[in-house]
């Protein structure tokens, strides 16, 4: 395959709400990687903005454009291997006041196998006092020859047969990107595209293998038995897995879309998976009937009760589903501590059905270590920014403690080598003094956290006003290392 660098010019985006003036740039980036049989493997992006949160300029007499610069660039160590620049424009619109659409902007890279630091650039031209929206992602593009693998896994907004070839195409049909990976409660269809490689090797050519997809708690891995689903599928060079799932009964959370290759003794070959998040208040949590639940003999139904029970079913709140936290908090403003009892044992059995009191033990033990490390004068220290992100992920592999730079408030920097199929993620965190030892996260590049890539300016809101008209950064003055600290920790 020949590298491409097609430019998806614009699709309007429509979004759920209204919004207020231009603010910071707001944009989000997903991608996907696959294969190419024949060529180089390839790399897709998908990137979109909130046309409200960047600025308008009249081109013509009544009529107003916005601008973006964007620069993609692919690097290995300190070279770059590919990258592309190009400017993207709006539509014309007579009514600034009245911008209800975002850009979508795909891309496509053809690149050697390897892994790769992406870094993402978009500047507003028609505001060139704002500084740009960067980002940066670790993606590995590997797709071994004689092996069964697995393609990224596309979320879908819209598609369409079509006759021609451009960036969109796959297949025979012009696939629109669901770039936002957000689910309301009016969309009932997860529709996703993904590509299977190499089961020919292993199965051969006249063989079958299964194919499973289903969603799982972002949370806590737990399987949605009700939206599992199964195909035996007949081997091929490149099997197309182009379908949906219907979503009207899934709750409001967060989700991964988990696709598994299995063999005949039913292992898994390969697996990919892509985060979404799902809004759909009317539909609430099926959880197991609680009153059913058993607890005579077990270890719960040794626990305290009173105010050490309610602590223990707050503690749980870093690796609870959505609806588990709402059911759960509904449950300790009540003074039912029977049923309290049996949420808390029912929790613990979901996650490991042979052994929960291990599981709450072995999690109890971390607890403790947090609500030591992280508390502060007026919360525990699972209920902490820095306390939920240990007890969510575990200890991080890195960190950088920055608690006396010039200019700057005192700041964390947490680094993750891997967080599931994710690698390479940051949290940082800041605080305004050290005395109530309460670090609040101001931005994280994992799945679910929050993302802010102007992160620095509240770190040096010390000695810097951002409400100042001369000023867009922070001032490049001796000892600023925020940005040296979170690209290259130490």
């Amino acid at each position: 395959m020949n590298k491409v660098f097609i430019f998806l010019a614009l699709f309007l985006l429509s979004l759920s709400s209204s919004f207020a003036a231009p603010k910071s740039m707001r944009a989000y980036l997903s991608y996907a990687t696959f294969n190419a049989p024949d060529g180089e493997p390839y790399i897709e992006t998908y990137l979109a903005v909130d046309g409200n949160s960047v600025f308008f300029k009249e081109s013509d007499p009544g009529s107003f454009r916005a601008s973006l610069e964007i620069i993609m660039i692919f690097k290995q160590a300190d070279s770059v291997v590919d990258y592309a620049k190009y400017a993207l424009h709006s539509q014309l619109v007579q009514d600034t006041s009245q911008i209800d659409f975002g850009f979508i902007d795909q891309q496509r890279f053809a690149l050697p196998r390897g892994e790769y630091t992406f870094e993402l650039s978009i500047a507003d031209i028609n505001n060139p006092s704002e500084p740009p929206f960067i980002a940066t992602e670790t993606i590995l593009l590997d797709f071994p020859k004689d092996k069964i693998s697995l393609s990224g896994i596309q979320l879908i907004e819209s598609y369409e047969k079509t006759d021609k070839t451009s960036v969109l195409t796959k297949n025979g049909f012009d696939l629109v990107p669901m770039v936002y990976a957000f689910y309301p409660e009016s969309m009932n269809l997860i529709t996703f595209y993904a590509e299977v490689y190499n089961t020919t090797k292993q199965f051969g050519a006249d063989g079958k293998f299964l194919l499973n997809y289903y969603l799982e708690s972002y949370e806590s891995g737990k399987i949605m038995d009700n939206f599992l689903f199964r195909k035996r599928l007949d081997a091929k060079e490149v099997n197309v897995v182009f379908t949906a799932i219907e979503i009207s009964e899934l709750p409001s959370g967060n989700y991964s879309l988990v696709m598994e290759i299995r063999d005949r003794e039913n292992k898994i070959v390969a697996d990919n998976r892509v985060f979404l998040r799902r809004s759909n208040p009317k539909q609430q949590l099926k959880m197991n009937d609680l009153s059913s639940v058993n607890i005579n003999n077990t270890f719960v139904d040794k626990l305290a009760g009173g105010d050490t029970l309610r602590d223990f079913l707050k503690s749980l709140e870093p690796i609870s589903a959505e609806a588990e936290r709402d059911y759960m908090f509904n449950l300790t403003e009540t003074a039912d501590e029977e049923m309290m009892k049996k949420f808390f044992y029912n929790f613990w059995l979901t996650r490991n059905y042979g052994d929960p009191e291990d599981a709450w033990r072995q999690y109890h033990y971390e607890v403790k270590k947090v609500n030591a490390a992280y508390k502060t004068p007026t919360k525990r220290g699972y209920a902490t920014d820095r306390g939920r992100v240990y007890l969510k992920y575990g200890p991080p592999n890195h960190m950088m403690e920055s608690y006396n730079e010039p200019g700057a408030y005192p700041y964390e920097i947490w680094q993750y080598y891997t967080l599931g199929n994710q690698r390479n993620k940051r949290f940082v965190f800041t605080t305004k003094d050290m005395v109530t030892n309460d670090f609040v996260l101001i931005h994280s590049d994992a799945l679910g956290e929050l993302a802010n890539y102007r992160w620095q300016l509240d770190i040096y809101k010390r000695t810097w006003d951002p409400n100042s008209i001369d000023e867009t950064a922070p001032q490049e003055t001796w000892g600023n290392e925020a940005s040296r600290n979170y690209s290259q920790p130490r």
